[in-house]
């Protein structure tokens, strides 16, 4: 086969993710059981990758499963994992664990996100913190960042928005990083320019510094400071497009107020 020079094929495009991973195509063909001549054929057009081959180095790049399916596309091939909606017959156990866990995690908070943080689900802890927010924040679909760092949403309720803030943009260019997601990249663009709020989102001078074991969120409701540690999870060697891009997020009370505060609810 002749050079492909147009930067469309599989082998620019799998020649990106390998410079995304920052591997040598000696160390990619050592983990992918090949050679680096058979990588630098495949990424110069010169060599056709057979399925299994695609499959193999997306796996060894850890290629999200979307972008899987495009370079089976760019390759030739049919695309391996379906892309099926929360709504399907088909995902309804997956649909009734995760609403069990959101209950389960009561009275903390805890929400189910897609791969551009629209919220799929939540449970009562989080509508306890929404509470108040405007109408426009609230709509259907919601976002988790637009509504945590909109000016009108909770960044002024947020003690230590600065750091949550910074913490939540440089999560979202860690995923940008890792995947080609334009909807995502639009929604960092829109989130960071968002501006600080006038009023809140200052820590107190006379607070007392705790010794937490990560960073929490501090964020004020009815005149408490809750501090919170967040954890998210995600689905195993997902096979589909739609679960693959799930994340369940909870967060943990950081101090024992907060526990206590939680449970008088």
């Amino acid at each position: 086969m002749t050079t492909d020079a147009s930067g469309t094929g599989v082998g620019p495009l799998l020649r990106g993710w390998r410079e995304r991973r920052r591997l040598s195509q000696l160390e990619l063909a050592l983990r992918a059981d090949s050679s680096a001549r058979h990588i630098s054929f495949i990424e110069t057009g010169r060599s056709r990758p057979s399925e299994e081959m695609v499959l193999r180095l997306a796996e060894h790049l850890d290629v999200p499963v979307r972008e899987r399916n495009a370079l089976l596309l760019a390759a030739g091939y049919a695309p391996r994992y379906a892309e099926t909606s929360l709504d399907d017959p088909s995902l309804g156990t997956l649909r009734a664990g995760i609403e069990q866990l959101l209950a389960g995690y009561d009275p903390y908070p805890a929400l189910v996100v897609d791969g551009s943080y629209t919220v799929v689900a939540a449970n009562r802890g989080i509508a306890m913190l929404l509470d108040g927010l405007p109408e426009h924040l609230l709509t259907p679909p919601l976002n988790a960042m637009r509504i945590t760092l909109h000016p009108e949403g909770l960044a002024p309720r947020i003690r230590n928005l600065g750091e949550w803030r910074g913490h939540l943009l440089a999560q979202m260019e860690r995923q940008i990083a890792l995947a080609r997601s334009e909807p995502l990249r639009r929604l960092y663009e829109e989130v960071a320019a968002y501006p600080l709020p006038e009023t809140g989102g200052a820590r107190d001078d006379h607070e007392e510094p705790a010794p937490y074991f990560a960073l929490p969120m501090r964020i004020e409701h009815d005149g408490q400071v809750l501090s919170f540690v967040s954890s998210i999870s995600t689905f195993n060697t997902p096979m589909d497009v739609t679960v693959a891009e799930l994340a369940i997020e909870t967060f943990l009370p950081a101090d024992p107020a907060t526990v206590k505060y939680l449970r008088s609810l």
